[in-house]
């Protein structure tokens, strides 16, 4: 049985590393030398030790209890195995994990020695998330994929063999080259896996990926001319939401699908503006102040990788104010399909940001965007497909006054 998540912290673990860099990747991840992965530990292992620490200098709460581990990255199965250990020993040291703790390691397919399995096997690791981004083969060659769709299927294979069965599979509409047909072929390559858990991402452009900067230019590198257009890719997502809710994966979040019992224990802590504590290169977390638990600290570590393995780089931290909460509170429940919860809302914020964001849901439920019943706001199909607009509408009530 699971544990209240009321006193339960979530860690996110940041491993950068990768075999090849993605030409749509915007992460701080990429191709270094694998000496650095036993130095990158070594200060993983020193950030989990001085969490404690560091949580009682900032004043926060950081509970000793977990019950979600995220490894994410870049590419966390390219560790080794002795490094999979070690990583493991440390957290279970500093930190007191359920038994039944939901603990995510993300693989890229064809990039997970047996030894290696077998280590996070041992170290707990219960649910997978496999990069796979296209189940077509050309589609992923050209965006910097390693792997065949026989690969994908030979490693869903080899992890339930091995009594990992809870799954994901990512995917990306908008890759360069794709077309509503192959989509199509991916999807059904996905359904045909029976994966209990699916992400599928749009294409992001923007400056932090190589694609995204040679769209943004008007080039011809990466395939950049062969990305589909919005309309094609809007077209995908509603033709994916269409087709895994029909096998069965209902789509709980703008992005995820699931079986039922198999959403994102970790993600939906995001979500849901839960605590969790994140380490390693560009990782961020979210924790309450130990006095007031209603003020809020977020804390980024640097992206910088010589200075991370230095100790030398900067973390940035900020001290959410009300309203800014407020409207985290707006834009991270409305991801969900179960939406907001206005009585929730009400018991945590004052009237007046209320009444403020209550004007905006029925200006946004008069554009047909939004759809609510007095207790709960939700987005409507509409809505999801123009979600970055909506969200705007309610980043802007900070500026409007605390």
């Amino acid at each position: 049985m699971k544990h209240s998540a009321g006193n339960a912290l979530g860690i996110y673990v940041s491993i950068p590393f990768c075999r090849s860099k993605c030409t749509y990747c915007n992460f701080a991840s990429g191709v270094f030398p694998a000496s650095d992965h036993a130095r990158y530990v070594e200060r993983l292992i020193a950030d989990l030790a001085g969490a404690g620490a560091w949580s009682e200098h900032m004043g926060v709460e950081l509970p000793r209890r977990v019950d979600t581990v995220y490894l994410g990255g870049g590419t966390p199965s390219l560790l080794v195995p002795e490094l999979v250990g070690q990583l493991f020993l440390s957290l279970r040291a500093e930190f007191d994990l359920d038994a039944d703790a939901e603990i995510t390691m993300e693989c890229a397919p064809g990039q997970l020695a047996d030894a290696t399995l077998q280590a996070m096997r041992a170290a707990g690791v219960n649910r997978v998330s496999l990069g796979v981004q296209s189940f077509v083969d050309s589609e992923a060659h050209a965006s910097g994929r390693l792997h065949s769709r026989a690969v994908v299927e030979a490693d869903l294979k080899r992890l339930r063999a091995a009594g990992i069965t809870n799954l994901n599979v990512d995917l990306i509409a908008g890759l360069a080259g794709q077309t509503f047909a192959s989509w199509e072929e991916s999807l059904e390559a996905l359904i045909a896996s029976e994966v209990p858990h699916a992400s599928v991402y749009m294409l992001e452009v923007d400056e932090d990926s190589r694609l995204g900067r040679e769209i943004l230019k008007g080039g011809a590198r990466y395939r950049a001319a062969l990305v589909p257009s919005e309309d094609t890719v809007t077209r995908m997502y509603e033709r994916t939401i269409e087709r895994l809710e029909a096998a069965g994966l209902q789509q709980y979040e703008i992005s995820n699908f699931s079986r039922p019992g198999f959403e994102s224990q970790h993600n939906l802590r995001y979500w849901q503006r839960r605590p969790y504590l994140g380490v390693g290169l560009d990782a961020s977390s979210m924790l309450r102040c130990a006095s007031t638990p209603r003020s809020v600290l977020r804390a980024t570590t640097t992206d910088d990788l010589p200075a991370y393995l230095a100790g030398t780089g900067a973390m940035e931290t900020q001290w959410l104010t009300p309203a800014q909460q407020h409207e985290e509170a707006w834009f991270l429940g409305l991801r969900l399909n179960a939406g907001a919860q206005v009585a929730v809302l009400e018991r945590e914020f004052d009237r007046k940001m209320m009444a403020r964001a209550m004007e905006v849901v029925g200006r946004l439920v008069e554009d047909k965007l939004l759809a609510s019943d007095g207790r709960t706001v939700r987005l409507t199909a509409q809505g999801r497909l123009l979600s970055n607009n909506v969200f705007q509408e309610f980043l802007g009530l900070a500026a409007v006054g605390s």
